[in-house]
C-alpha cells in the first residue's frame, strides 16, 4: 500500500517538474515571458517569477530524488531466490551411510616383460 502511494507521489512530482521545466526558458522566450514580459527584464515582477521557477525546479527535483530513494525501502519483497547451487544442495541433502564403506582392494597389474 505504501509502495503504491510512493509511486503515485513520484508520478505527480515528475509531472509537475516537467511542467515547471517547460515553462522556463533561460533565454527569455519561454512561457514565462508571456506572463508579464521578457525574462531578462525586471519589470512587472518577472524576475520574481524566474526566481520562483528556479527554486521550484530545485525543490521538486530534490523531492523526486528523495521519493525514489524512499520507495526502494517500501518496495514489496519478492520471494528470496535460493543462492546456493544445485551441487551445494545435493551435498547438504545426501544421506550419510551408517557404516563406513571399505575401499576395494587395490589391484596391481603384472607387467609382462
Amino acid at each position: 500500500m505504501t509502495y503504491t502511494l510512493f509511486l503515485v507521489l513520484i508520478m505527480i512530482v515528475a509531472f509537475l517538474l516537467i511542467l515547471i521545466i517547460m515553462v522556463q526558458n533561460p533565454k527569455g522566450g519561454g512561457l514565462s515571458s508571456s506572463f508579464g514580459g521578457g525574462g531578462s527584464q525586471s519589470l512587472g515582477g518577472v524576475q520574481n517569477t524566474t526566481s520562483f521557477l528556479d527554486k521550484s525546479t530545485w525543490t521538486l527535483s530534490v523531492v523526486l530524488l528523495a521519493l525514489i530513494l524512499l520507495s526502494n525501502f517500501a518496495a514489496p519483497k519478492v520471494n528470496a531466490v535460493d543462492t546456493s547451487s544445485e551441487i551445494e544442495n545435493t551435498i547438504e541433502n545426501r544421506e550419510v551411510p551408517a557404516t563406513p564403506v571399505q575401499p576395494a582392494a587395490a589391484t596391481t597389474l603384472d607387467t609382462v616383460q
